[in-house]
């Protein structure tokens, strides 16, 4: 270990989702490193209002619908996970289904027999999977999607990318493949890349699931 407790970077956007991870880290016993690597730069966009199901994948894109002054109407409205959910009732939505795998792969199979010949409005990030716009159309919908926000990597970031290139880090727990992405470009501006993968070559890196790790993996981690 680097220190008395295991350094630990996360990288949450900042929020209450870093907030939150700092403090389970600390609890169990690392030294937290928050890094947030995606800032949110909202678009200006609202959903469509004339779709029989309407997809909300994340808990900033129903905070950004509902400041917007949008309602769901009669759509039958669909959130990919329950903090999702959570957002969407608590913005007075009412959810209408929460699929059993809170993935773009999950709605496809909570949605596939059921939209065929129907309009579907994906809501969401300039970074959402293809497989639910593909999965959808391959069911017979017809797919809008529409842009709430864009993220981008914050002007600040990129304290563990020094660290890791010092060999200064005992984990990095990567919680999209967006946060591969951007980590890895920070190193790459600042001509670290490779001093980088050298120092976690001995770190535990962590991914959040099979699509993170494989990014990862593919970029050399």
């Amino acid at each position: 270990m680097t220190g008395d407790r295991p350094r630990v970077a996360v990288f949450r956007p900042d929020d209450e989702r870093i907030e939150a991870a700092v403090d389970l880290l600390d609890d169990l016993g690392a030294d937290p490193v928050p890094d947030p690597m995606l800032a949110i730069d909202p678009t200006g966009a609202t959903p469509r209002t004339d779709a029989a199901v309407t997809i909300l994948t994340s808990k900033t894109g129903v905070e950004l619908a509902a400041a917007a002054g949008w309602e769901p109407g009669a759509t039958r409205l669909v959130a990919i996970g329950p903090s999702t959910a959570e957002a969407a009732e608590s913005a007075g939505f009412d959810v209408d289904l929460v699929p059993e795998e809170y993935t773009s792969s999950g709605l496809v199979t909570a949605l596939e027999n059921s939209v065929d010949g129907e309009r579907v409005e994906v809501a969401r990030s300039d970074h959402g999977s293809p497989v639910l716009l593909d999965g959808l159309a391959a069911a017979g919908a017809y797919v809008h999607e529409t842009v709430l926000y864009e993220l981008v990597v914050p002007s600040e970031a990129g304290e563990s990318v020094e660290l890791a290139a010092a060999g200064d880090l005992d984990a990095v727990l990567f919680t999209s493949s967006l946060t591969v992405e951007h980590f890895l470009s920070i190193a790459a501006e600042r001509g670290l890349e490779a001093d980088v993968k050298a120092g976690l070559e001995t770190a535990l890196v962590g991914a959040i699931g099979s699509p993170t790790a494989e990014t990862a993996a593919v970029a050399g981690l």
